[in-house]
């Protein structure tokens, strides 16, 4: 029994050993496939179809999926086989296995359920009444649009869905589009990370720059952060001028006629949530502040600040997704435990938000889902190298010009991927290796552009993740809202170029930045005459 056992077991590893160099073999061939579009244009052509049929057609998720299916073609070299194994294996199944998505979901489907129970309590129904009372105007509801969104800092999703839900109740009272709020949800969100030193954005820049202070180099590039900070102009200006143009004028005239959804278009359906008629205002305010609360101390929580690291180190070294899951988590528990002691809502009504919530975020997490796979698509094809290869040529031939071409450069990159994220780890190590050891101060400039340009492309872009959750927190159609905020970004994308060809030669932000913030407020003032009826 004995000799057939070890006769058995040494036929089995004789068989194992045969058939590693097979294995082996196998594996460095799946290892060595290198795509015939790898690093070409051809790279950047699923991401362009997706967003050129999304605008057309007005439907986005056949339209991501079409773009999906030609990366996938690419890749496999249009084999039938190997384009369905690779867009759900290391498209759809990568992208929903990978931590870090995951967390973001978790986040998204947890503030769609604070969303709902702030509703049920009453909570935003008398915010809003309270805001009737206080604030008087249009220009004053979206006004206080912008500062909350300017003082939610921390990250770009956490505000994107903060201020959507608080404001709401104010800008629809105003007659305000929910295009025109989720312009400015989606213009307060990346453009202030981008030059807040206490953010996500800061601490992801700063990693980016090795062989740096990355900080430090952070901070000097702010004031030469043209776009974020004409956005900023572009949004204050827009409200005190009381312009608009393109297809918002349409949106913002109908809205005031009562359609608050779309240009011409039936309303958006929504079903009606039961109402405490007892809420105050406090039952939105506690929710609120508990978020924001929770939130911080768990990413900081994930920084090591709870192991000795300073405030400062522990954001910089966060990981926003389970940070802010962990934060979102918390907080709503702790909203249900004082609405059950206020005696707001009920066990079951509370538990009825649960669902409530997470229907409400389906549109957001579907677009998500299907924009991280078209990202893993065009990874696959080595679009980022193709970009950096070509950034990387023309360094040497227009040294002066070269913010202004980073800057386009990052914007196209940036809209195509629809992640700024993304656009800083290809550009940024480039631009300190062009710059390191002969101009510091164009070094500088140089990143400051790849930043503004990464948020201009992600800005406008209808993968990007913050532009998806722009739509979720105002609640407004997601093709409405890529189409209503485009010709505005285009106009600060113009001007900030043209500013940093200025800032190319000047090399100085007391010279640059006037002349963008005087061509962006002639360009109004034209644009508002021209638009006289």
């Amino acid at each position: 029994m004995k000799k057939k056992r070890f006769l058995r077991g040494a036929g089995l590893a004789l068989l194992c050993l045969m058939l590693l160099p097979l294995t082996a073999f196998a594996a460095e061939a799946e290892a060595e496939y290198t795509p015939a579009m790898y690093a070409t244009f051809w790279a950047l052509v699923p991401p362009i179809v997706a967003i050129v049929l999304s605008l057309i057609t007005k439907e986005v998720y056949s339209s991501l999926f079409i773009g999906i299916l030609v990366g996938g073609l690419f890749y496999s070299g249009f084999s039938f086989e190997m384009t369905l194994t690779h867009i759900f294996n290391d498209g759809f199944a990568a992208v929903l296995s990978d931590t870090y998505n995951v967390g973001i979901l978790i986040f998204l489907v947890i503030l769609g359920t604070m969303v709902s129970l702030m509703n049920r309590a009453g909570g935003s129904a008398a915010f809003g009444h309270y805001a009737k009372d206080k604030i008087k105007s249009r220009a004053g509801a979206q006004l206080a649009t912008v500062a909350l969104g300017v003082l939610i800092f921390i990250d770009d999703y956490f505000n994107c869905l903060t201020v959507g839900s608080v404001m709401k109740p104010v800008t629809d009272e105003h007659k305000v589009s929910r295009a025109k709020l989720a312009y400015l949800i989606d213009a307060t969100a990346a453009p202030i990370c981008i030059i807040a030193p206490i953010s996500s954005w800061a601490a992801a820049v700063s990693g980016f720059v090795e062989g740096e202070d990355g900080f430090s180099i952070f901070i000097r590039a702010i004031p030469y952060n043209f776009y974020a900070i004409l956005t900023i102009i572009m949004m204050i200006a827009l409200v005190l001028l009381k312009v608009d143009f393109g297809p918002m004028k349409s949106h913002e005239a109908n809205a005031q006629k009562g359609n608050l959804f779309s240009a011409g278009k039936k309303d958006l359906m929504q079903e009606e949530e039961p109402v405490n008629a007892k809420g105050k205002v406090i039952d939105l305010l506690i929710p609120i502040i508990t978020l924001i609360v929770c939130c911080v101390i768990g990413m900081i929580y994930t920084g090591g600040f709870f192991d000795g690291a300073d405030f400062v180190t522990a954001f910089s070294d966060s990981d926003a997704s389970v940070g802010l899951a962990l934060g979102s988590i918390c907080a709503m528990l702790l909203t249900i435990i004082i609405y059950l002691i206020r005696r707001v809502l009920s066990f079951s009504d509370c538990m009825k938000c649960l669902p409530d919530g997470f229907k409400a975020m389906v549109p957001a997490i579907l677009i998500l889902t299907f924009a991280w796979t078209l990202k893993a698509m065009t990874d696959s094809l080595g679009a980022a190298v193709f970009v950096a290869d070509a950034v990387q040529k023309s360094a040497g031939s227009f040294m002066n010009f070269l913010p202004a071409i980073i800057f386009l450069v990052a914007c196209f990159l940036a809209f195509s991927t629809g992640t700024s994220w993304g656009t800083f780890g290809i550009l940024i190590p480039i631009v300190v290796n062009v710059f390191m050891n002969t101009n510091p101060q164009l070094m500088i400039i140089s990143i400051s552009a790849c930043m503004a340009g990464a948020v201009c492309g992600d800005h406008c872009s209808p993968i990007s993740d913050t532009t998806i959750m722009a739509s979720a927190g105002a609640q407004c159609d997601h093709v409405s809202h890529v189409s209503t905020q485009l010709p505005y970004v285009i106009v600060v994308a113009v001007i900030s170029f043209i500013t940093y060809i200025v800032a190319g030669f000047a090399q100085s932000a007391w010279i640059s930045l006037p002349v963008g913030i005087i061509l962006l407020l002639l360009t109004l003032c034209v644009i508002k005459n021209m638009n006289k009826e």
